[in-house]
C-alpha cells in the first residue's frame, strides 16, 4: 500500500498547488490550521506566504487560525475546543478561499471540523495529514497523506510538502 501513495502523493500536492494559485490569482485567501507541531506548521506556511519564500514578490493572503490566543482561549473556555477553528472559519472564511487543516494523525476533531464547517461555506478544503489520511480525508477535496506512519517522520515531510508548494507558487504566480 505505502508504494501506492508514494506514487500518488506528488500528483496530490500538484493538485493542492493548482488550487492555491486559482486562489491567490483571483484574489482570495488561505485559513491554515492545526494543533502542536501542525499549529507551528501552519503559522510557518502562511509567514512564507505573506513574507516571501525565495523570491520578492506581493504577499498571498494567507492566515493561521492558530494565532490569535483570545479567540482560541476564549471560545475554547466558553464554548468548545471542538469546533474552535470551524468557528473562525465560519467568520473569517469566504467561498473561493481554501482551508487548509493538518493533522498528522488525520483524527483531530477541532480539525475535521473546521474543514466541515468550510466545505458548508464554499470553500475549497486541502488536508495535509499521515498515511492514510484518517477520518480528515473524507472532509476534503485535495487530499496531501504523506506515506509515512511515525509521526516525527509525518511531520518532517510535511515541512518539506508546504516548501516545496511555496516554490511551486512562486514560480507559476511570478510567470503568468
Amino acid at each position: 500500500m505505502a508504494a501506492v501513495a508514494a506514487h500518488t502523493y506528488p500528483d496530490s500536492v500538484e493538485r493542492a498547488v493548482d488550487v492555491l494559485a486559482e486562489c491567490f490569482r483571483s484574489g482570495h485567501g488561505l485559513l491554515v490550521f492545526g494543533n502542536g507541531g501542525s499549529s507551528a506548521d501552519a503559522q510557518h506556511f502562511t509567514a512564507e506566504l505573506v513574507g516571501r519564500f525565495s523570491t520578492d514578490r506581493p504577499p498571498f493572503r494567507a492566515i493561521a487560525l492558530t494565532t490569535n490566543q483570545a479567540i482560541l482561549t476564549a471560545w475554547s473556555n466558553d464554548h468548545s475546543f471542538d469546533d474552535v477553528f470551524a468557528r473562525q472559519v465560519e467568520a473569517l472564511g469566504r467561498p473561493g478561499d481554501v482551508a487548509m487543516g493538518i493533522s498528522t494523525s488525520g483524527h483531530s476533531l477541532n480539525v475535521i471540523n473546521g474543514l466541515r464547517r468550510a466545505g458548508e461555506r464554499g470553500l475549497t478544503r486541502i488536508a495535509l495529514t499521515g498515511r492514510g489520511g484518517g477520518a480528515l480525508a473524507a472532509e476534503c477535496d485535495v487530499l496531501l497523506a504523506v506515506p509515512l506512519d511515525a509521526t516525527s517522520d509525518v511531520q518532517e515531510a510535511h515541512l518539506v510538502t508546504y516548501h516545496a508548494v511555496c516554490v511551486a507558487l512562486e514560480s507559476r504566480l511570478l510567470t503568468t
